[in-house]
């Protein structure tokens, strides 16, 4: 039985950790430590708990050490994997990102990869990431790390740019939706039963949250050109490719679209998009899709307010209090995430394709050569190697650069602690397009302000 270490940066987390600690605890031949870490330590210790517990159920097939570190430092000791994944500020943060900007006539759906509330959080963010790979690089540089946090794209960014010889990728499961939404298109238009996600083969490029799908087939069959005549069919109600979910449930849940905004996308470029509608739509003019709640829910989703998320968080966190005490069975079942699998493969135990984050190597034609681009990548032995991507359309091409270059501008201000280049970012964000520059400064000097307490240490912001 292969024995490793993994450190687990935001040890304390509310979901993620708790489903990565079930796919381990049925993953057979593999054990040994899990190092939970967290600037919450009370949270961290909770996650140890339920980890007992876990290792304690009968469904279980791999028990693990949790133990909770001190210091950053002690859980990378000696560690094989890194995971990372944080919440950088709090809730308040959060409500400031997504919601100060309606002011200003904004409307985010999400609020965590692009748009005024994507820019604050990288502000944030790449700061405590150039810590995360200083640290990795002292002690356990050979360590593979896993990024798992938002924005996904200038975290991974700055992993590879503070330490360029890490072994990183980030990884997001909103692809995966993306194929199970084309098994649906399978099932219904050639009357089969609806296949599993993973015969469904792609080719997909472009950035986090702003992937695009050029190629999928099941079965040698051409999936994409079955697609017109199933948005036909579906375009005005909505099509709900989650089991069990009505396209009208985003009118209760709001992590819940009717993939319209997919739909109407695929009408118009000819290329699937390949996120779920909700963080899509950020990336294009805001009177396209984000005009106003009531167009959002024309289009088949809602916003996610920070009041639902509150609520969300706190309901996860009783739950894992009782889970933690006894008092609620363990749910130890496997996910539909592929993070431990992609482990499995570095360890040498198969070769598996997935869409990751990494470095544009020449794998993503069209895109700057550096910027961390989301394409398929073979996973083997010790081994992440990004797949040569297609074209994407030129049309398509033209929204992902721009999205693309306003990431990379806003990495390299944050970078250089450049409050003017920052807002160079800011002012070209797709959702600030009917603002006014002296808007969209008071705007950026509002948002600054709301959260200088995770601010102030890195930026002068006498500046503003």
């Amino acid at each position: 039985m292969k024995n490793i270490k993994i450190a687990y940066i935001g040890g304390g987390s509310k979901l993620w950790c708790r489903v990565f600690q079930y796919d381990l605890a049925l993953t057979e031949d593999l054990c040994g430590e899990i190092a939970l870490y967290d600037i919450d330590k009370p949270a961290a210790e909770r996650n140890r708990r339920v980890g007992e517990r876990i290792n304690a159920d009968k469904r279980t097939v791999s028990k693990w050490n949790y133990t909770v570190a001190e210091r950053l430092g002690d859980a990378l000791d000696g560690a094989d994997f890194v995971i990372c994944s944080i919440l950088p500020g709090t809730f308040d943060e959060m409500q400031s990102d997504v919601h100060l900007p309606e002011k200003y006539g904004i409307y985010q759906s999400v609020g965590d990869t692009v748009g005024p509330g994507g820019v604050l959080r990288a502000m944030r963010t790449v700061p405590i990431y150039e810590g995360f790979a200083r640290a990795i690089a002292e002690r356990c540089p050979a360590a593979w790390v896993i990024n798992l946090t938002n924005p996904m794209t200038a975290c991974t960014q700055t992993l590879f740019d503070v330490f360029p010889e890490i072994k990183a990728f980030g990884c997001c499961h909103e692809v995966f939706h993306a194929q199970e939404f084309l098994s649906c298109v399978a099932h219904e238009q050639l009357g089969i039963p609806r296949p599993d996600r993973h015969e469904i083969t792609i080719d997909a490029s472009g950035v986090n949250h702003f992937t695009w799908i050029t190629e999928a087939s099941y079965k040698g069959v051409d999936l994409l050109k079955l697609l017109p005549p199933f948005i036909e069919k579906f375009y005005d109600k909505g099509y709900g490719e989650q089991i069990g979910h009505a396209p009208d449930d985003f009118m209760s849940n709001p992590f819940l679209y009717g993939n319209k905004v997919k739909m109407d996308l695929f009408n118009r470029y000819g290329a699937l998009a390949a996120a779920g509608d909700r963080h899509l739509v950020e990336f294009m003019n805001g009177d396209w899709y984000l005009k106003d709640p009531e167009t959002a829910e024309k289009w088949l989703f809602h916003l996610t307010s920070v009041d639902y998320r509150r609520a969300d968080c706190a309901a996860k966190i009783a739950d894992a209090e009782a889970m933690a005490a006894g008092n609620k069975p363990v749910a130890v079942v496997r996910s539909d995430e592929e993070v431990v699998n992609l482990m499995l493969s570095i360890l040498g135990r198969g070769k598996i394709v997935s869409n990751v984050n990494v470095p544009n190597r020449g794998q993503m034609p069209g895109m700057p050569a550096g910027l961390v681009v989301e394409t398929n990548c073979v996973f083997d032995a010790d081994s992440v190697k990004p797949v040569m991507a297609n074209k994407l359309p030129p049309a398509v091409l033209n929204l992902v650069l721009r999205n693309g270059m306003n990431i990379l501008t806003c990495y390299d201000g944050i970078k250089r602690r450049d409050l003017d280049e920052i807002f160079a970012s800011f002012v070209n964000q797709p959702l600030c397009s009917r603002l006014s520059v002296d808007s969209a400064r008071a705007l950026f000097a509002e948002m600054v302000s709301a959260t200088k307490e995770y601010l102030k240490d890195y930026y002068d912001l006498t500046a503003l």
